[in-house]
C-alpha cells in the first residue's frame, strides 16, 4: 500500500523554488513521515535498474576486444559496439519523463526492464558486426530508461526527508557500477567467455522485475501526450544528441572535422541543439522545462554534475589505457586495480545520510570535490614504476571524494523541484553527466594525443645521432643487440637507433599522460566553483510534507 504522504505546496509566480529551498533551510523540523515498505521495495528495485544500465557499458567496454574478435570486427568498427548503446542510450533519456506519463510509470518501467533484459542476452547471440550494432542500440533505447525513472521515483513516491537515504542508494549506482564494472566484465570475459558479460544483468535483472511487479503502484495511462506531444523537440533533440554523441565518440579516431562524416554529424548536431533549446524556450507545455536550468541550485547543481560525470568516466577510460599501453595489463589485471575505486564507496556511501543530517551539504560537495581533485593529482607523477599498486592511495581518495558529492549534490539539485517538474529535472540532471562523461573522455583523448605528439617532438629535438650521449646510448645497444644473438653489426645498429625511438615514445606517453590527469583535475576545479555558489538546504520536509 503507497505511503500517505502530504502534497508539496506549489511554487507560485512570486516565489522561487531557491527562495524555497531557503526559507527549508530555517524552517522546524517536522516528525519524520512513514514510507510504506512497497514504496521502498520501488525504489530499491528502480535503483537495481539503474545500476545495470550503467554496469552494462563497462562489463561491455572490458571484453571489447573479445567480443571484436569474436564476431569478426575490425578495431575501429568495433567502437561502434559502444558507440551505438551510448547514442540510444543519451536519446531516450529526456524522453523517459514524458513517455513514462503517456504510458503510466509502472507499464513503461517494467516494459523496458524486461526489453532490457532480452535484448542484453540476445546480444550474447549475435555472430556478426551488424547484428551486435542493432541489437546494443535497441538496448540502449531500453536501459536509458532505467536511470532517469529511478531518479523520478525517488523525487516522486518520497518525502524530501527520506531524499538522503534513497539518494545514497542511487549513488551507488550511479559511481559504483563503472567502478566496478572492468573487474566483472575482466573476470567473467576471461574465464567464462565474451557472451558471460551479457548474462550478468539476467539475475538481478529478473528480481527487479518481480519487486517493481509487487511494489509499483499503477497510475492512469495519459495517452493523449502522445497526439499533443512536443514533436518538433522530440525530433531535434534526438537528432542533436544522437549525431552529438556520435561525435564524441568517433571524433578522435577519425581525426575530428578533418572526416566530413564527423564535420557533418557536427553541423546537424550544433542546428538540431540549437532549435531544440529555441522550441523548448517558446512552448507552453514543452518535452523538457529548460527553465530550471534557471534555477540557482538546480542549474549549479546540474554544472556541477556534469564535470562529475567528465571526471568519473574520464578516469575510468584513461588508467585501464595507461595500464594496458603502459604495464601490459591484461582486462583482469586492469579490474582489480580499478575495483578499488568501487569497493570502498559501497562501504562508504551508506554513512553519508548520516552525515548530511549534520553537516551542510554544500560543504559535503566542496569536500568531495577537493579530494576528488587530490585523488586524481596523486597519480600525476607517472614513471615506469607507477603501475596497479601505487594507484591505490589515489583510488582510496577518490573513492571518499565520490562518495561524498553524489547523494549531497543530487539533494542540493533538486530541493524545491515541484513533482509535475520531476520528469524533467530527472532527464536534465542525469542526461547532463552522461554528457559529461561522453565530452570527457573525447576531450581526453585528444589531448592525450596532443600532449604525446608536444613531448615526443620536444625530445626528438633533444636526441641527435650527433649528440654524445645518444652515441653513447646507441653503443651500449648495439654491444647489447651483439651479445644477445645478433651478428651483423649493421642490424644491430639499426635496432638500436629503433630502440631509442621507442624510447621516446615511451616517455612522451609517460608526460601525456601526466598532463592529461592534471586537466581532468584542473576542469574538477569548475564543480568546485559551481557548489560554492549553491544555496543552503535542509532535509526537513516543507510545512510538515513531503511530496
Amino acid at each position: 500500500m503507497a505511503a500517505s504522504i502530504a502534497p508539496l505546496r506549489v511554487i507560485g509566480p512570486a516565489t522561487t523554488s531557491d527562495e524555497t529551498a531557503e526559507h527549508e533551510a530555517h524552517a522546524p523540523s517536522a516528525p519524520a513521515e512513514q514510507v510504506s515498505l512497497k514504496t521502498w521495495i520501488t525504489v530499491i528495485g528502480s535503483t537495481i535498474g539503474a545500476f545495470l544500465a550503467i554496469l552494462n557499458i563497462q562489463v561491455v567496454g572490458a571484453s571489447l576486444a573479445d567480443i571484436q574478435g569474436a564476431i569478426g570486427a575490425g578495431a575501429d568498427d568495433g567502437g561502434w559496439i559502444t558507440t551505438s548503446y551510448l547514442v540510444a542510450e543519451i536519446v531516450i533519456i529526456p524522453l523517459s519523463g514524458w513517455l513514462a506519463r503517456a504510458f503510466s510509470m509502472r507499464t513503461y518501467l517494467l516494459t523496458n526492464t524486461v526489453l532490457f533484459l532480452l535484448l542484453t542476452a540476445a546480444c550474447a547471440l549475435t555472430h556478426t558486426l551488424g547484428q551486435m550494432i542493432v541489437v546494443r542500440a535497441l538496448q540502449g533505447l531500453a536501459g536509458g530508461v532505467l536511470i532517469p525513472l529511478a531518479f523520478t521515483i525517488i523525487m516522486t513516491k518520497l518525502p524530501r526527508s527520506k531524499h538522503p537515504v534513497a539518494l545514497a542508494m542511487y549513488s551507488i549506482a550511479v559511481i559504483f557500477a563503472p567502478s566496478i564494472g572492468p573487474a566483472l566484465g575482466g573476470y567473467f570475459s576471461d574465464n567464462f567467455g565474451w557472451q558471460s558479460v551479457f548474462f550478468l544483468s539476467v539475475p538481478p535483472g529478473l528480481v527487479m522485475i518481480a519487486m517493481l511487479w509487487y511494489a509499483l503502484e499503477p497510475s492512469p495511462r495519459e495517452l493523449k501526450l502522445l497526439r499533443e506531444g512536443d514533436w518538433l523537440g522530440i525530433v531535434t533533440i534526438a537528432a542533436g544528441l544522437g549525431c552529438f554523441e556520435t561525435v564524441l565518440e568517433e571524433g578522435n579516431k577519425d581525426d575530428w572535422f578533418e572526416s566530413s562524416f564527423i564535420t557533418r554529424l557536427a553541423i546537424i548536431a550544433v542546428v538540431s541543439i540549437g532549435a531544440f533549446i529555441y522550441v523548448e524556450l517558446k512552448r507552453s507545455n514543452p518535452l523538457l522545462h529548460l527553465k530550471l536550468l534557471a534555477r540557482r541550485n538546480f542549474g549549479l547543481g546540474t554544472v556541477a554534475n556534469f564535470v562529475f560525470g567528465f571526471a568519473m568516466f574520464g578516469w575510468i577510460y584513461l588508467v585501464p589505457l595507461y595500464l594496458s599501453r603502459m604495464q601490459g595489463y591484461s582486462s583482469q589485471e586492469i579490474g582489480g586495480v580499478m575495483v578499488w575505486l568501487g569497493l570502498p564507496q559501497l562501504l562508504l556511501i551508506p554513512f553519508i545520510p548520516r552525515v548530511m543530517r549534520s553537516v551542510d551539504a554544500r560543504w559535503l560537495v566542496i569536500a568531495g570535490y577537493t579530494l576528488f581533485m587530490a585523488g586524481s593529482l596523486l597519480a600525476a607523477d607517472l614513471s615506469d614504476d607507477f603501475s596497479g599498486p601505487q594507484f591505490l592511495a589515489s583510488s582510496l581518495v577518490r573513492a571518499l571524494g565520490q562518495s561524498m558529492v553524489m547523494a549531497p549534490l543530487s539533494m542540493i539539485a533538486i530541493a524545491g523541484i515541484e513533482p509535475e517538474l520531476a520528469g524533467s529535472a530527472s532527464a536534465l540532471f542525469n542526461m547532463m553527466r552522461n554528457l559529461g562523461g561522453a565530452v570527457g573522455i573525447a576531450l581526453l583523448q585528444t589531448f592525450l594525443t596532443k600532449r604525446e605528439q608536444f613531448h615526443s617532438a620536444i625530445l626528438s629535438s633533444q636526441v641527435t645521432l650527433l649528440g654524445q650521449a645518444t652515441r653513447q646510448r646507441i653503443a651500449h645497444l648495439v654491444d647489447y643487440f651483439m651479445s644477445h644473438g645478433l651478428s651483423d653489426s649493421s642490424f644491430a645498429y639499426r635496432e638500436a637507433v629503433v630502440a631509442v625511438g621507442r624510447g621516446i615514445r615511451h616517455e612522451a606517453f609517460l608526460l601525456g599522460f601526466s598532463d592529461t590527469i592534471i586537466l581532468q583535475s584542473a576542469v574538477l576545479g569548475l564543480a568546485l566553483v559551481a557548489a560554492a555558489f549553491v544555496r543552503k538546504t535542509s532535509n526537513a520536509p516543507v510545512d510538515g510534507g513531503g511530496h
